[in-house]
């Protein structure tokens, strides 16, 4: 059970947007707080939001993870001890798991009862004596003083999120889902590439809130087509943005530079997301899994792909947006309204894992979007019941605006073996 003062359920003092961190974090090493007057006013009334002071606590720490991913990049191609890669051959970096340890010390400190399940564990970092570049880069980003902030903190705020860290149960439960960075092939590919750190949270098994930090996504002023979000002539480079939705209230985003400049005033210009209003199938715009291809896909049978041309698409064909790496950034790109449809195929050698799913869920489904396994279930969160981390959907995920879901999946019921 989740202790009231854990969870922030009132709605008292509706004028409230800012929060300062107290240390609350039960270490052997006690650590001297510094407080942070989080300028994080969210979008919508605080009393409509039952989780606001949640909602603006994964704000404000995925803001500064987004700051530590950008520092660390960097550095990142001056030194190339930074770029590591684990026993999977996935490219993972110091960002990885100095994000890990700096959101699982901020959570613990204002939620100590709510546990945290999360990509990382220490391992890795112990076992190659790479813990000196994750306190490093989370020393300066932490509301801990830098001082008070040793290895053994870094590196059991990082387990509090690993495996075997937590077990849940049967029972519908409440806990944070923190995918460090998701497209970590893109960290490392530099300026041009999107990678997201995706943060929410599940009360009583639903997925209530999530804040997603795009820090390469490039606003695109002329808004005609979503063949290279990072390529056109009327883009604004370097903005990035941060995505927030909490249930019942939308989704939002707004420029993370502005909320990472500290010297500029914070801007309140948030954009309320909505998918797009595409209605027909051949008219969609596709996104697919960096690691699938089209013709492997059941929808192959009936359209062949092209890349994003600019150009009419001819008939029996659909546009297919050029890979970004990660799942959530496909999820970005559907809530948003610059996709239409993101559709990954579930595969037995391949466990899909919750923390590439859940913030996009609700961020999506806050949208007007839509999201189910290939059945058209949703996504069962607890069907992992001991750890939470690994979610099993028929045939794989569907993500859509929401019109054509079940027109996609009529077409794929028609057309898999695996449905």
């Amino acid at each position: 059970m989740i202790p009231a003062t854990d969870l922030h359920l009132l709605h008292s003092s509706p004028g409230f947007s800012a929060i300062r961190f107290f240390p609350c974090h039960r270490s052997r090493t006690p650590l001297r707080g510094r407080f942070f007057t989080v300028r994080s006013s969210l979008p919508f009334p605080n009393e409509k939001a039952k989780y606001h002071k949640e909602l603006e606590a994964a704000m404000e720490v995925v803001e500064r993870a987004c700051r530590l991913c950008l520092d660390v990049q960097r550095s990142l191609f001056s030194d190339e001890g930074r770029i590591l890669e684990k026993n999977d051959q996935t490219p993972v970096t110091v960002a990885d798991f100095g994000v890990q340890a700096l959101v699982s010390l901020e959570l613990s400190k204002l939620f100590p009862s709510i546990p945290l399940v999360a990509e990382e564990d220490s391992g890795f970092l112990r076992s190659n004596n790479l813990v000196d570049p994750v306190v490093s880069a989370v020393s300066d980003k932490t509301s801990f003083d830098e001082e008070s902030l040793s290895r053994a903190d870094v590196l059991e705020a990082i387990d509090r999120g690993g495996k075997d860290a937590f077990a849940f149960g049967t029972k519908p439960a409440t806990y944070w889902i923190l995918d460090p960075i998701d497209g970590t092939r893109g960290f490392v590919k530099g300026s041009q590439a999107l990678y997201v750190v995706g943060l929410s949270l599940v009360v009583e098994g639903e997925i209530v809130l999530g804040a997603m930090g795009c820090p390469n996504w490039v606003v695109d002023t002329s808004y005609r087509s979503t063949a290279d979000v990072q390529g056109y002539k009327n883009s604004s480079p370097g903005l990035g943005i941060i995505m927030v939705a909490h249930v019942g209230c939308g989704t939002w985003t707004k420029r993370l530079k502005d909320m990472l400049d500290s010297s500029t005033k914070m801007s309140s210009d948030w954009t309320r997301c909505f998918v797009d209003g595409c209605c027909l199938v051949p008219e969609a715009r596709f996104c697919i899994s960096d690691s699938q291809t089209w013709e492997s896909l059941p929808l192959s049978i009936l359209y062949e792909a092209r890349i994003d041309a600019d150009d009419d698409i001819r008939d029996k064909e659909i546009r297919l947006l050029p890979t970004c790496c990660g799942s959530l950034c496909k999820y970005l790109m559907v809530a948003s309204g610059r996709a239409s449809v993101f559709i990954l195929q579930a595969r037995s050698q391949k466990v899909i894992k919750a923390w590439d799913h859940a913030v996009g869920v609700i961020c999506v489904h806050e949208a007007g979007g839509k999201v189910t396994d290939w059945t058209g279930s949703e996504l069962d969160l607890a069907a992992d019941q001991v750890e939470r981390r690994n979610i099993y959907p028929a045939g794989g995920v569907l993500v859509t605006n929401g019109n054509i879901h079940d027109q996609i999946l009529e077409m794929i019921s028609s057309n898999s073996t695996v449905v």
